[in-house]
C-alpha cells in the first residue's frame, strides 16, 4: 500500500524488519490514519452549500432546508457561528445531506403518443396514461406498437421511453428547496432516451437500472437499451459521460460512444464508437410540405435506419418514429409546427449511432378545405370525375391530387383552381385511386392537405333505369331516374339500333321526354347525362321498346306495350 501524506513519522525502532503479523499492524494503521486524514474532505463531499443573502436567518433557513427533526442550532455549530444573529451575506453555509428535508417529486406526463399503459403502485387495474397527470414512486408504465411516452422530472431533467417498452419508477424526491433530486429508474425492456439536467449539488442522482448495467450520469444526453435475446443492452452518450457498471466493473463512456452489457454476469464491454450520422441528400429530401420525402447516403456497418420527427423546441416529444433498412422514406402525417428530423443508422447490435439533425417548419395555414364529393369510397361512372370542396378562411385557390397509392409518393393529376370545384383535365383509367385538397392564400403559399378520400372509377355509364314508356293522345312518354343538381339529359330514340339517324335526338332538363307515337315497330332508346359545365359521360345501354299496331289498341293502352332491356 501507498504511504499517506498524513500520517505521522513512526519511531526509528519500528522501521526495521518485522514478523509477518507485524507487517499487517503497520499496514492497516496506515490505512487507518489515512482514512481519519480524509474523514474532513469526505464529510465536507456530504454537505450541500448555500450562499448567504441580505436578510436570512439560522432559523429561516433551517425551517425552509432542514428535516423537523433537526434544529437550527445543530446548523449553527456544524458552521461554527458565533452569532446567530448576524449572518454575513455571501458567506457559504454548509448544510449536511442527512440534515436536509426530503419530499416526494412526482414525474410529469408530458406527452404521450399512441397507447401507453399505466400499473400503479397502489395496485389498481391498468389504465391509460394521459398527458398532463403525475406518476409516482413505484408505478409502472408499459408503451405499445407506435407508441412513446416523455416524463419531466423534479429538476427538468426529460425521459423518452419508445415503443414496446417499460419502465418502473423506483425513486422520485428532492432535497427541499436545494434543486438536488433523486431520480432512480428500472428499464424493464425496450429503449429510452434521456436529457438529463447538470447536478446542482452532491446528492443529485439520476440512475437508470437496466437487465444487465446501471447508467448514472450528473448532466447528459444519451440513449439506454435494456437488451432482448437478440441484442445486448447498451448505453450511447451524445453528451456528457455516463457511469456505467454492474458488479463485475464499471465504464465511463464519453460523448460518441456506446458500451454494450452482453449479461448481469459479466462486466460492461469496452466502449466503442457510435456509427457515424447519415448523409441527407439535399437534391431528394423534401421537407416542410407533406409527404415529406427523405434519401440519405449509407453509411458502413448499418444494418438497419431509425428515423425520428420531434418537436424542435422539446426534442424528448416524439411525434413520428420508424426503422428500414432502405436509404429513402416518405413520411405522410405529421402536426404542424417547428419540427426536427433525426436520423440514425443502427448496427446489427442494436446499438444506434449519432443524429443527422435538420429542422423545418410545417405550416397549417391556410386550413385545408372541407371535401363535399365525391363522398369516401363512391364510385363514379366517368374517366374524368369532378371534385367539390368548400373554401377555407384565407384561401385564394386549392390544389388537388389525385393518385393510386395513398402516400401520393407520385401524384398522377395535379391541378389548381380558384374556385371550389374542379374536374380532372385528363381522363383515368378505371379503378381505385385516393385524391385530397390543401388550400393556398393569396401569396401562394400553401397549407397541408386534407385527409385523403378514396375514389372508385369505373367505365361503366349509369344505369338510367328507364321506365315503361306510357302512350297516351297519340305521344310516348319516357322517363327515367334523375341526375345531380344541375345536369341535363341527353336522349336519342332510334329504329334500328344503331343511332347513325336517330328518330329523335334532344337534351332536355327534366328526367322524361315526349315524342309523336310511330305507327308501329321497335324502337332503341338511350340516355346521356351532361353536367352544368358541359361534361358528357357515356351513353346508357340501349333499351328496346315494341310496339304493336295501333289498331291493337286505344289511347290510354300503354300496359300493351312489350318492354324489353338489354
Amino acid at each position: 500500500m501507498g504511504s499517506c501524506s498524513c500520517a505521522p513519522a513512526l519511531p526509528g525502532q519500528l522501521s526495521v524488519t518485522v514478523g509477518r503479523s507485524s507487517s499487517f499492524i503497520m499496514r492497516f494503521l496506515r490505512t487507518l490514519l489515512c482514512a481519519l486524514c480524509l474523514l474532513p474532505a469526505i464529510a465536507g463531499a456530504q454537505d450541500w452549500n448555500y450562499r448567504v443573502r441580505p436578510g436570512d436567518t439560522l432559523w429561516d433557513l433551517g425551517a425552509a432546508y432542514l428535516k423537523p427533526s433537526v434544529g437550527w442550532q445543530q446548523l449553527q455549530q456544524h458552521n461554527r457561528i458565533d452569532n446567530p444573529y448576524r449572518l454575513p451575506p455571501g458567506e457559504l453555509l454548509r448544510f449536511p445531506i442527512g440534515w436536509l428535508r426530503v419530499e416526494p417529486a412526482p414525474a410529469r406526463v408530458l406527452a404521450v403518443r399512441g397507447q401507453v399503459e399505466l400499473s400503479a403502485a397502489d395496485g389498481s387495474s391498468s389504465r391509460t396514461v394521459r398527458a398532463g397527470e403525475l406518476l409516482h414512486i413505484g408505478d409502472a408504465i408499459q408503451t405499445k406498437a407506435d407508441s412513446s411516452i416523455t416524463l419531466e422530472f423534479a429538476d427538468a431533467s426529460r425521459l423518452q421511453l419508445r415503443e414496446y417498452s417499460r419502465l418502473r419508477l423506483d425513486q422520485l424526491s428532492r432535497y427541499g428547496r436545494t434543486g438536488m433530486v433523486d431520480t432512480r429508474l428500472r428499464l424493464q425492456q425496450g429503449r429510452a432516451s434521456n436529457r438529463v439536467t447538470p447536478a446542482r449539488g452532491p446528492a443529485s442522482r439520476y440512475i437508470i437500472d437496466a437487465p444487465t448495467a446501471t447508467s448514472s450520469v450528473r448532466g447528459t444526453v444519451f440513449r439506454v437499451s435494456a437488451g432482448d435475446d437478440a441484442h445486448a443492452g447498451a448505453t450511447e452518450v451524445l453528451e456528457g459521460k455516463v457511469q456505467v457498471g454492474n458488479p463485475h466493473g464499471q465504464r465511463l463512456v464519453h460523448p460518441g460512444q456506446a458500451s454494450r452489457s452482453a449479461g448481469s454476469g459479466a462486466a460492461p464491454e469496452a466502449v466503442s464508437g457510435l456509427l457515424p450520422a447519415p448523409r441527407l441528400h439535399a437534391d431528394s429530401t423534401r421537407l416542410g410540405a407533406l409527404p415529406a420525402q427523405l434519401a440519405w447516403e449509407p453509411v458502413t456497418g448499418a444494418d438497419h435506419y431509425r428515423v425520428e420527427v420531434v418537436q424542435a423546441a422539446t426534442p424528448e416529444i416524439l411525434l413520428f418514429a420508424t426503422t428500414t433498412t432502405d436509404t429513402r422514406l416518405v413520411i405522410g402525417e405529421l402536426p404542424p409546427g417547428t419540427l426536427r428530423l433525426l436520423l440514425r443508422a443502427v448496427d446489427a447490435q442494436g446499438v444506434e449511432g449519432l443524429d443527422a439533425s435538420e429542422d423545418f417548419v410545417l405550416d397549417d395555414q391556410p386550413p385545408p378545405p372541407l371535401t363535399i364529393s365525391p363522398l369516401q369510397g363512391q364510385t363514379v361512372n366517368s374517366d374524368r370525375p369532378r371534385f367539390h370542396w368548400s373554401q377555407a378562411p384565407g384561401a385564394s385557390s386549392s390544389v388537388l391530387q389525385v393518385a393510386d397509392e395513398p402516400q401520393f409518393l407520385q401524384p398522377l393529376r395535379e391541378q389548381s383552381t380558384g374556385g371550389t370545384d374542379l374536374r380532372l383535365g385528363q381522363p383515368l383509367p378505371p379503378g381505385q385511386y385516393y385524391w385530397r385538397i390543401a388550400s393556398r392564400d393569396d401569396q401562394g403559399h400553401q397549407g397541408r392537405y386534407g385527409q385523403a378520400m378514396t375514389l372508385q372509377l369505373t367505365d361503366e355509364p349509369v344505369d338510367p333505369a328507364l321506365q315503361p314508356p306510357e302512350a297516351a293522345n297519340g305521344e310516348l312518354t319516357v322517363r327515367w331516374q334523375a341526375g345531380s343538381d344541375g345536369q341535363r339529359y341527353r336522349v336519342q330514340v332510334d329504329r334500328r339500333g344503331d343511332f347513325s339517324a336517330p328518330l329523335l335526338d334532344t337534351t332536355v332538363d327534366q328526367p322524361q321526354v315526349s315524342f309523336k307515337r310511330p305507327w308501329r315497330g321497335t324502337l332503341h332508346i338511350r340516355v346521356q347525362y351532361i353536367d352544368d359545365d358541359g361534361h358528357a359521360g357515356p351513353f346508357s345501354p340501349a333499351q328496346q321498346v315494341k310496339l304493336p299496331c295501333r289498331l291493337c289498341y286505344g289511347a290510354g293502352s300503354s300496359a300493351l306495350l312489350l318492354w324489353l332491356l338489354l
